[in-house]
């Protein structure tokens, strides 16, 4: 199943560029790649989306788990689900898992990506597919769920 490999993808991207930023980044902190717009900055996350909930690890060890495991029922029991809403699924399942192993194995999030052009927070890539996964999912469920086919196209 192509939702399968979409995690796993996932989550080997993620943990590949987590393992570069513990092995290089973590020693000298930031390395600036485009001047005054991204840089990588390595940041050990304890908290939430833009570090809120601080040190509230096994809460959010929790709550990934029985989400994560929500998503896996609804994609392996739902057999007539739209190709997006699959993707969106997988790709937030991924960032979650992403994040998890982080928290299980850490204590905490490793975060590299930096936009320093708007000063936004550090994030990583599980997180990109997060993102990326509930916009999908946002606009599945706004623009497609429930209706016709015909309409669609």
């Amino acid at each position: 199943m192509v939702q399968i490999l979409i995690v796993m993808a996932i989550v080997v991207l993620d943990r590949v560029t987590k393992h570069y930023a513990i092995t290089y980044l973590k020693d000298i902190e930031s390395i600036e790649i485009v001047k005054g717009v991204f840089s990588l900055t390595y940041v050990e996350n304890r908290g939430a989306a833009f570090g809120i909930l601080q040190n509230q690890r096994w809460f959010f060890i929790v709550l990934t788990i029985i989400v994560s495991m929500g998503i896996v029922y609804y994609i392996f029991t739902q057999s007539n689900l739209d190709t997006l809403l699959r993707i969106s699924l997988s790709m937030i399942l991924g960032g979650a898992i992403g994040n998890l192993i982080d928290r299980i194995k850490f204590g905490y999030v490793v975060d590299m990506l930096h936009f320093t052009l708007i000063d936004f927070p550090v994030f990583n890539v599980a997180d990109c597919f997060v993102v990326t996964g509930t916009i999908l999912l946002a606009l599945y469920t706004l623009f497609i769920a429930d209706k016709p086919m015909k309409e669609v196209i």
